[in-house]
């Protein structure tokens, strides 16, 4: 019987890699109420003091701007967020809310993502400087 394609093609293997290897960490997210993209924006703005732009953010978070828009919407109604208008763009940055929320996750990630590492750990820095080259436009 042949194999299927699928069973070899790089892109099918890295979705289903990062697939399994997030559905730990979405159990835990979910358990605490937190969806994924919400914690998507949250440790993408953390650590960055101008904030970003919607379209950056939406490229980081792997959303399109219009649904990133109407997420920022909730996110802000719920305190997590402020826009800021700086020229023609809209920053957006978090707030103290939205940093104790990334505060209190950001250890969590850093947590799943060791014990996932450790399994293969002389793997694990070429594995990471392959994907940053493969996630880049020319990559």
């Amino acid at each position: 019987m042949a194999a299927r394609f699928v069973d070899d093609y790089l892109l099918y293997l890295l979705a289903r890699a990062s697939h399994a290897a997030s559905a730990g960490f979405h159990a835990r997210l979910k358990a605490r109420g937190v969806p994924v993209p919400v914690w998507r924006v949250v440790a993408t703005l953390q650590g960055a003091e101008r904030g970003e732009t919607v379209g950056a953010l939406a490229a980081a978070c792997l959303m399109q701007q219009p649904t990133m828009t109407k997420l920022l919407d909730r996110m802000e109604a719920e305190g997590l967020v402020r826009r800021r208008r700086e020229g023609r763009q809209t920053r957006i940055a978090l707030t103290r809310a939205g940093a104790k929320l990334a505060a209190d996750l950001v250890p969590e990630a850093r947590a799943h993502e060791a014990t996932l590492l450790a399994r293969h750990a002389e793997a694990a820095p070429a594995l990471k400087a392959l994907l940053r080259t493969l996630a880049t436009p020319s990559g």
